[in-house]
């Protein structure tokens, strides 16, 4: 009786972790899904809007396309208290700030979103200094 209550309790205890483990693991996503690495985007133009805000920080930069009309890129950054770490502040990006970003484009058909793996200012030089201007995306 004690035997099989130890195993019953062992193997509630194993279901348990897992269900936690995999709670943990879907909590935080990969980009993969929203992002195409193969497909590579660089836009230039005006911040419209930085969001520094959970679950990631988001910019909107104003582009001129071939045609010479105005679309509304978003950007996807880290979560805030990532980039504080790096020295980041909500007033790094101010409205009217000329901007470079590249990285992989949204997988969302129509959409106009980039995940932000390389900043720069309009003079290339990085948004915070001593902060990263090569793109850590492997290329492939």
């Amino acid at each position: 009786m004690i035997q099989n209550l130890s195993k019953s309790l062992l193997s509630c205890g194993i279901v348990v972790s897992l269900i936690i483990s995999v709670n943990l693991t879907i909590a935080h996503h990969s980009a993969t899904p929203f992002y195409d690495a193969d497909k590579p985007v660089e836009i230039f133009g005006v911040v419209t809007k930085f969001v520094f805000r959970n679950p990631h920080a988001a910019l909107f930069v104003l582009v001129e396309d071939e045609n010479g009309q105005s679309i509304e890129w978003q950007v996807e950054m880290a979560a805030p208290v990532s980039l504080k770490r790096l020295g980041w502040t909500p007033d790094i990006l101010t409205v009217g700030t000329e901007i470079r970003v590249s990285g992989p484009s949204s997988r969302a058909e129509g959409s106009h979103g980039v995940l932000g793996r390389r900043l720069t200012r309009a003079d290339g030089s990085p948004v915070l200094q001593g902060g990263r201007s090569a793109d850590p995306t492997p290329v492939r």
